[in-house]
This record gives structure tokens, sequence and C-alpha cells, in this order.
């Protein structure tokens, strides 16, 4: 079993190639328009998902695409801009009113085609009028800290911001448009990826108000005039301007465990999907995913046990690392050395939250490392620690930009 960290790294390569927009993409284009073609998209792969557009498409075009920086590529007409992710800065705010000025010239003969995925709703942050940019990096840093889920972050942010919840489609009200999806949400929901930009919002004001109360989060009184003000109302289900607009999701978590679970067979394992759609709190997965593994007292050959979504870590310490670091270490501690298994999660974006990290693997050795290495694993976890701990024992997992983002993917090896 010496080569098995070498075959779980090997996984998650298999599943970022699998969701790489070079795939996808080429399936997706339309034929030329009768007047021009715009191409507007935000998200960590939008950039490699405007290259592949590119060279799929053979008539004019022009665009501004946004994604996080470090996640660029080269592209001969449309314009690549870079952002902060997960706090916005005003680099996203720049971008989201150059986007939003383009769109607002296109007319009925013009197609727009959006490029989106995961992270495109702090790369799209533009406050509405009356809310300073300051005051929206503070809320949306409450917000990451709280431990509230993603459908709650999204109802506040739609409401605060001009480009979200339906914004790219109101600019561009004129125009027919096609939005090409990466899903980095459980359940695909098109109103939950990237803040539903370019869809309706069923959500409302009021909704937003209820979450900052349910977190007792302490908001400015400019936001809380703003979510109070009917004007930031979002556009709904029955507004015209959706009418002939199309979405096309075209690769998500359910793409990257499909590859996973084919690589794992190759390798000779039973293949087990526990959840696709996790969406809890990070430590509680964890206990759920280890009791699974200490229930399964009957192999006769080796398992592999898949799982996707996204945990959700509310915030006690001032550590450094990210929901699928934790997730590994609690799941270290509670399998407390345990033989002949062996696990990995990692976030198909390549950063664990924020970091150089996409996430880390565990052996049973984990914990021995940990010791010999003189850190504490259950003093990193209480404080939110993680990156710490693995990176003593050497078990962080970097890849660097994946230029793609379909959520996490955890697996753990279990043997006879």
């Amino acid at each position: 079993m010496s080569d098995t960290p070498k075959l779980l790294l090997d996984s998650f390569q298999a599943v970022i190639e699998a969701v790489n927009p070079k795939h996808f993409i080429k399936n997706h284009v339309p034929s030329e328009p009768k007047g021009r073609l715009i191409v507007v998209g935000a998200g960590k792969a939008s950039a490699l998902m405007a290259a592949a557009f590119e060279d799929s498409y053979n008539g004019k075009i022009e665009g501004i695409v946004v994604t996080r920086y470090g996640y660029a590529v080269n592209t001969r007409h449309i314009k690549i801009m870079e952002a902060a992710h997960p706090v916005p800065d005003e680099a996203g705010q720049k971008a989201a009113h150059e986007m939003i000025a383009l769109l607002q010239t296109a007319n009925e003969d013009d197609l727009v085609i959006c490029l989106i995925s995961g992270g495109g709703s702090a790369l799209l942050s533009a406050p509405v009028e009356g809310v300073s940019f300051e005051a929206l990096q503070a809320l949306n840093q409450q917000l990451l800290k709280c431990g509230a889920g993603i459908h709650e972050i999204n109802t506040v942010r739609k409401h605060l911001n001009i480009a979200l919840g339906g914004g790219l489609a109101q600019a561009a009200s004129k125009a027919r448009m096609i939005t090409l999806s990466i899903s980095d949400v459980v359940g695909d929901d098109p109103s939950t990826i990237a803040s539903g930009a370019t869809v309706p919002d069923a959500t409302t004001l009021e909704d937003a108000l209820n979450v900052l109360e349910k977190y007792d989060i302490q908001a400015n009184e400019n936001i809380l005039s703003a979510l109070k003000n009917h004007n930031n109302e979002t556009p709904k289900p029955d507004d015209g301007i959706f009418d002939g607009n199309e979405y096309h999701i075209v690769a998500s978590a359910r793409t990257a465990l499909d590859d996973a679970t084919a690589f794992w067979e190759d390798q000779g394992f039973n293949v087990h999907i526990l959840d696709a759609d996790v969406e809890k709190d990070t430590n509680e997965a964890a206990r759920d995913h280890v009791q699974f593994l200490q229930d399964q007292q009957d192999l006769t050959s080796p398992c592999a046990i898949l799982s996707g979504g996204e945990t959700t870590v509310t915030v006690s310490g001032n550590g450094k690392g990210g929901p699928n670091t934790q997730f590994m270490l609690q799941a270290a501690i509670l399998l407390n050395g345990q033989d002949k298994i062996y696990g990995l999660a990692c976030d198909t974006d390549g950063i664990d939250g924020v970091g150089d990290h996409a996430g880390a693997f565990i052996t049973p050795d984990t914990l021995q490392l940990a010791e010999e290495a003189v850190i504490s694993p259950e003093q990193c976890l209480a404080e939110n620690n993680s990156y710490a701990f693995f990176e003593k024992t050497g078990q962080l997992v970097k890849t660097g930009p994946t230029f793609t983002n379909v959520n996490d993917y955890r697996v753990f090896l279990l043997w006879p």
C-alpha cells in the first residue's frame, strides 16, 4: 500500500481533467447571430471557458470575463479580468461595471453568451446604490465565517449586488442570452451558481434580512436600508426579460464522480458513492463518513467510498485551512490510526477556502506523523488550523490553479 497516496492524488487529477471546460464548451457553440456575439462571464473556470469558446467559434467575438487572480489564460478577442475571491475587491467591482455597460449596448439582433462557474458571486461584486464597497466587503467576511449555507449567503448577495440575482440578464434585456455553466453547487440550481446572475430569483429582500437576523450579523445602516428598498428587489420568474433565454449546465459534480468511479474501477476497487451532494457542517460530515467506514465489516475486496458536495465550516479560531483539510483532520482524529484506511478531500478549483492548497490526504500513520512533528490534532481542529497540521505531516495537496470548479471531491479507500 506504499503507493496509495499517489493513487489518491492521481484520482484527483483525473477528476480535474474530467471537468476541464475544453471537453464541453465545444458542444454548445451557437450559430452566428444576425448582429454581434458578445461573451461575458465570471468564475474560476470562466477564463478557460472563454478560451475554449474562442477555439470553437468561427465568427467575430467581443466580450469581458472576470476570473480569480492567477486563473487567467490567453485569449484572442475576449478581455480577461482578474479579481479577488472569496472576499471581493475593487477589481471585481470594476469588472462588473464594465460588463454591465457592455451588455447594455446589446440589441435584439445580438446574442449574449454568458460563461458562469463557481466563484462568480465574489468576482462580480458591485454594490447597489447607497452601499459602499467597503461595507459589502465586510458583510461578505461576516457571512463566510458565520456558518451560513451557500443558499443563504447568496440570498443576501443577490439583493446587494447589481450583477447578481438576474442582474446580467437585466442589463442585456434587449438581446437573447445563452448561459453555459459549470456547476459547483449541490443540486445544480442555476439560481445558486454564481448567485444566479442570468436567471430569475425567487428569494426576496425580506429573506435576505432574515438571514442577517438568523446569524446575528450586525450590518451597517446603509446595508439594512438597501435591503428595505423595493428598488433593490431582484427580477422574478415571470419577468419578460428572461423570455427566449437558455441555460445549460455543461459539467457538474456528478460528471466528476462518474469519472472518479471509472478511475477506481480500473484500479480494481469496488466503488460506492456515499453521497454526491453532501451539504452540512464539515465536522458532522466527517463523523458520518467515518461511521460508515467503520460499519464496513464484511469486505471481500478493496473498496473506494466517494462523495461530493460542499461542507460548511463555522470559524471559531484564527488558523488557516478550509473545509476539505478540516474534514480530513476530523476524520484522522476519529479513525485514530485505524489500519487499511486512506482518504483524500480536495476542492476541484485547487483552493480549499483560502491559501495555496486544494486539500489534504490521510494515511493510517497520520497521527503518528503529527506526534513526531510535535503538533496537536485536537488543538489544530479547535483553532481551524488544519493547514498547519497537514503542512507538518507532509500531507497537504497543492495543485495550483485548476481552471475549473465542481466543488469538493472526497474518497476513502478500504481494504479487507
